[in-house]
């Protein structure tokens, strides 16, 4: 059932932010109902890697939904929505911020026969500020918030990392907010609030020690490759067999185990080494050090070494390496679900993992309006009024 079973979601948006929100929320029980224009519905139904004409994103990205076709410009289509809104507990939407309030579906107007609802909203700038009525991306949101300046190397210009990081960051601000303001309603006051989850705030609150840095010391972080500038040690470095290994020796007694192990007692012992601020300032004569090590090893020599001295470390995973992990299936990080056709698919498991009602995979994402008709009738539409709108478009 989940954690979240009896908790009713209405999705509406499209492509990444607001609906992994409800992704997350519906793998954990709550019954999400998705609504998509009739025309086409959401275009991540087509995006990347295709499997029979839909994407296989898309049956990640709406398992467990239930997918109603409606088209939000009809005054019809608004009165689904608001009898949709009327019976849920959250609604969440991604559209540019003034979109819900031109089709009448503005908070107040869907608070007022709900008072507890709560509205999730998700959007590049967020409701308020001079930029609200820009168009944002995950990627101007990763770049606004600072993200992008720091990633890459120094001298080369930024670069992204190859996910829509930025969405996911701030979908995964909506659960937390939703999550909050139900918890705040039901205990508390018992009425709901809205959620403004801007995107570029989302990035910008990962950012770590980068605003005080430069309020206290007028220090603007810039890009530094595979390092973790002011921590050291902490880098990729290349084996012998031309493979890469991430090494976080960064903790002070890890250091010292590591040196250790590699025959460099004289660093392990090394006072000015002994916390992080002196190895910081002496990085690049680590690195090297690390480096030249690990360059005379293969691979599963340079991790056997490593675990044996309990120093974090592991190789760079590509999605091959991901399958094969015993570690991801004894921890249910592969599930297999069965397409339409009969053919299973690989999907990744469910995070956070909770002992008693974890979440799952029920169902894989929908056809395009699956469960236009059976949403429309718990609404009080009849069989002719669901033909009517149809026939006209609305749904």
């Amino acid at each position: 059932m989940g954690p979240l079973s009896g908790i009713k979601v209405v999705e509406l948006g499209q492509l990444i932010a607001g609906p992994f929100c409800t992704r997350v929320l519906g793998e954990f029980g709550a019954e999400v109902v998705k609504v998509e224009s009739p025309n086409g519905g959401d275009p991540l139904r087509q995006w990347r890697k295709l499997y029979q004409g839909t994407s296989l994103w898309w049956l990640l990205q709406a398992r467990n939904k239930r997918s109603v076709t409606v088209n939000l410009k009809s005054p019809d289509g608004q009165e689904i929505v608001r009898r949709l809104a009327a019976q849920a507990d959250v609604v969440v939407e991604n559209f540019r911020p003034g979109a819900m309030e031109n089709w009448g579906l503005s908070y107040e107007v869907l608070s007022r026969d709900n008072p507890g609802l709560v509205m999730v909203r998700l959007s590049g700038y967020g409701q308020s500020g001079p930029y609200r009525d820009k168009p944002g991306f995950g990627a101007i949101g990763e770049a606004m918030g600072g993200l992008r300046h720091v990633t890459g190397y120094p001298d080369r210009p930024p670069v992204r990392v190859g996910i829509s990081l930025g969405d996911a960051v701030a979908s995964l601000y909506g659960v937390i907010g939703a999550l909050m303001a139900l918890r705040e309603r039901d205990v508390n006051s018992g009425r709901g609030q809205v959620v403004d989850v801007a995107l570029y705030e989302a990035v910008f609150s990962l950012m770590e020690s980068l605003l005080p840095e430069y309020d206290v010391y007028d220090f603007v972080r810039e890009r530094s490759g595979a390092s973790l500038p002011g921590i050291a040690p902490s880098n990729t470095y290349t084996t012998r067999d031309g493979k890469f290994v991430v090494i976080g020796a960064n903790g002070d007694s890890i250091f010292k185990r590591m040196m250790t192990a590699i025959g460099r007692d004289d660093l392990a012992n090394d006072p000015q080494l002994a916390r992080n601020d002196g190895r910081a300032l002496r990085s690049a004569e680590l690195d090297e050090v690390i480096g030249a090590w690990c360059g005379a090893r293969d691979l599963d020599e340079v991790l056997a070494v490593l675990d044996g001295a309990g120093v974090p470390s592991g190789k760079i995973y590509d999605v091959a390496d991901i399958v094969k992990d015993l570690h991801y299936r004894a921890r249910g990080m592969i599930e297999e679900a069965r397409l339409a056709d009969g053919r299973t698919m690989k999907v990744p498991g469910v995070v956070p993992k909770l002992s008693t009602t974890p979440g799952g995979t029920r169902w894989l994402g929908p056809e395009l309006g699956e469960h236009t008709v059976a949403v429309l009738q718990s609404l009080g539409y009849d069989e002719y009024q669901i033909d009517d709108m149809r026939q006209r478009g609305v749904v």
